[in-house]
């Protein structure tokens, strides 16, 4: 196969993820330099008009970026406009995993278990709904944990809202769900081991996402076979319905009875050395290199 004569790396961005972001771009990078390709980091600021220069030379552009415009299809569809091939999914399918309340009304008509949800704006009282708590709250379009609060009562639940606001002006209520937090891998929509995370906090929030120390990993996770095939097979469902590309993360809860709930999927996942993406592709036999040469031949093939 003919490979790309020059790959850019696109990272940074202008959303709260953006020191994320230029870590997992800084590691692409220095992959695809060892594997051997002629590689252009580029770091975005605010405005898309001012990285088409850059552009103009190079042939499949991998994407660092995460949340906001990075992973909500609006860098998908600027690239689609120039031409160029990119890594991830497309457009459509970027938006739909961005927008938790869509994702989920699709991973439930498609028969996938997720928490009961609402979605609400500051113009509501949800002290009137008789909401049964722990509850969650998280903005509905960011991703990375980020505003996301554990709501144990009622007194709680005005200031994790507020929190939430900062954020977006849709905001998830969703039911939580007392178990085992579980990640799952995907690769050319083929579910690598699936990896639990036992965080040092109640849930696994932004601090035990991203400090080294704050959360241990079980990859793979002790889980029975017949449990963890299982697993794997709902985690492809769930990338074909959602229409994802080349490669994303799923995100679960599982309860005491070992009944899954799905999370979210994350369509660009993070690609730092705390990463949930490249430790389970480890733990596939895939070393970083590998999964990151994978992830290019998938999005210049096309």
């Amino acid at each position: 196969m003919i490979k790309p004569n020059k790959i850019a790396v696109l990272m940074g961005g202008p959303g709260e993820e953006r020191e994320i972001s230029l870590q997992s771009g800084k590691a692409i990078q220095l992959a695809l330099e060892a594997i051997g390709y002629n590689v252009l980091g580029i770091t975005m600021e605010n405005k898309l008009g001012d990285i088409i220069s850059d552009l103009h030379s190079v042939d499949l552009v991998f994407l660092g970026l995460h949340g906001s415009i990075g992973e909500n299809g609006t860098i998908q569809g600027f690239l689609e406009s120039l031409g160029l091939k990119y890594t991830g999914s497309d457009p459509l399918s970027s938006a739909i995993c961005m927008d938790k309340n869509i994702s989920k009304i699709i991973a439930r008509g498609s028969k996938v278990n997720t928490p009961d949800w609402k979605i609400v704006t500051r113009d509501q009282n949800l002290s009137e709904d008789n909401s049964e708590f722990p509850l969650v709250t998280k903005p509905n379009d960011q991703g990375s944990t980020v505003g996301l609060t554990i709501v144990h009562d009622e007194s709680e639940l005005g200031p994790a809202l507020n929190l939430a606001y900062n954020y977006s002006s849709s905001v998830m209520v969703e039911q939580f769900i007392k178990g085992r937090e579980l990640t799952v891998t995907l690769i050319g929509g083929k579910a690598l081991p699936v990896c639990e995370i036992i965080p040092s906090h109640e849930l696994y929030d932004y601090e035990c996402k991203y400090t080294s120390g704050m959360s241990k990993y079980v990859c793979p996770a002790d889980i029975e076979l017949d449990l963890t095939k299982r697993i794997q097979e709902i985690t492809e469902r769930l990338f074909d319905v959602l229409k994802c590309r080349h490669y994303s993360r799923a995100d679960f809860r599982m309860d005491h009875e070992d009944n899954l709930w799905f999370l979210e999927m994350n369509t660009l996942p993070g690609m730092t050395d705390t990463s949930l993406a490249p430790m389970t592709a480890k733990a596939a036999g895939l070393s970083f290199n590998d999964l990151i040469e994978c992830i290019v031949l998938q999005a210049w093939s096309e």
